[in-house]
């Protein structure tokens, strides 16, 4: 009997405990800080544009001084505008997240996760430099997750190959190139609705649960998608070797074909 699980319901431990850290930290602001603790909290961890620019600032304007500058590229990412906000992030970080942190292992995931991050608050900083109103969220991360996941989950054996699906290596196929994996029609067609979705989400067309009345960062969204689909092959893990299926032999035969 074949005792392996599925991969939908093999989800990596390392997935598993950063969505523990975003839940517990949304639930002690949520029904343990107060509102004037809360909001020191978020002016302390969110992504402010503002605080790159000298001459809108006075000193001590925002909680963290200097220091903030550094770790709130990272830290915003901890943070949710309410429940419905985790839960959409937390269902697509369980979607893009876990076949990338099969295929990366718990190290270069949280590294590339820092670095996906870290992209789209740059993006965010470049396209609304002064901007006073915090960012907050994980959605950079997750897209890069997607832009990561374009360069292998398209590939034959991979787990959106419609023809060799819930294979037990399929997060392990070989990456392709990037040009080569631009030239892919899935791939191109995976890319060109994401872009459009945020397109829309940039004209104020469409809203993210949990953010309406807000405006969707979706500068921060390309940051971390390109970030993802260039940076990839940096994080890669040397492929794995698989043994050969027994289909491709046949009786007698000593080569394969």
């Amino acid at each position: 009997m074949d005792q392996r699980r599925e991969p939908i319901l093999n989800v990596p431990g390392v997935v598993v405990a950063v969505l523990l850290v975003l839940g517990l930290l949304h639930a002690v602001r949520e029904y343990v800080l107060s509102d004037a603790t809360d909001a020191t909290l978020v002016w302390s961890l969110a992504f402010v544009p503002a605080r790159y620019d000298s001459t809108l600032l006075t000193e001590g304007v925002y909680p963290g001084g200097s220091g903030a500058e550094i770790w709130t590229f990272f830290t915003y990412a901890l943070l949710h505008a309410d429940w419905t906000h985790f839960g959409f992030n937390a269902v697509s970080l369980l979607a893009f997240g876990s076949p990338v942190a099969r295929r990366f292992g718990v190290m270069r995931f949280l590294a590339f996760l820092a670095v996906t991050v870290a992209a789209g608050a740059l993006a965010y900083l470049v396209m609304h430099a002064g901007e006073r109103s915090p960012m907050v969220g994980i959605s950079a991360g997750i897209s890069g997750m997607m832009g990561a996941a374009a360069r292998f989950a398209f590939e034959p054996g991979g787990s959106l190959d419609m023809w060799h699906r819930n294979r037990e290596d399929a997060d392990f196929v070989p990456a392709a190139p990037l040009l080569a994996a631009l030239r892919n029609s899935r791939v191109v067609t995976f890319v060109g609705v994401w872009f459009g979705l945020n397109l829309l989400f940039g004209l104020g067309s469409l809203s993210l649960p949990g953010t309406a009345g807000q405006a969707v960062a979706w500068e921060a969204h390309v940051g971390g998608f390109f970030a993802g689909l260039l940076l990839f092959s940096a994080f890669d893990p040397p492929p794995r070797v698989f043994p050969p299926d027994d289909s491709m032999f046949l009786p007698g035969d000593s080569t394969i074909h």
